[in-house]
């Protein structure tokens, strides 16, 4: 029995041709992977500002009247003490929601886009902006 000792590899050059093709794609497939966990927060806060807003439309529902500005969205998980006291309160969510940037959801009433407005500021945080620093409120739903 006659066995080859010749045994077959990669050459150098067919590795450093495999390296730069999985650097090219890499550098094709990368930056748009890294832009979707921004594009998931904003779509999260305007699922999150969308259940919000349902709730606070239950709250009228059920008590003539929106939480005012001071009261807050706390309302919805605690029955307000102050101002006008809800008749006929119940726990609208389970806990408030946080933005996906960890901040808590700005409300007000009157609003100044809409009767009310619940809001992110984005990811700066900030008033304004654009692409993922753009405010997310309930004005574009």
């Amino acid at each position: 029995m006659k066995q080859s000792s010749r045994q077959r590899g990669f050459t150098l050059i067919e590795i450093l041709v495999v390296i730069a093709i999985l650097a090219i794609l890499g550098a094709l497939v990368v930056p748009k992977i890294m832009s979707r966990p921004d594009e998931a927060r904003v779509v999260a806060a305007r699922h999150d500002v969308q259940a919000v807003v349902q709730a606070l439309k239950l709250y009228k529902l059920d008590n003539g009247v929106y939480p005012s500005t001071e009261q807050g969205l706390k309302a919805l998980v605690e029955k307000p003490t102050s101002g006008t006291i809800p008749g006929n309160w119940k726990a609208y969510l389970d806990k408030l929601p946080r933005d996906p940037w960890g901040r808590d959801y700005l409300y007000l009433n009157p609003g100044i886009k809409g009767e009310i407005d619940v809001l992110s500021y984005g990811a700066n945080g900030q008033a304004g902006g654009e692409g993922f620093d753009a405010d997310i409120g309930s004005w574009m739903l």
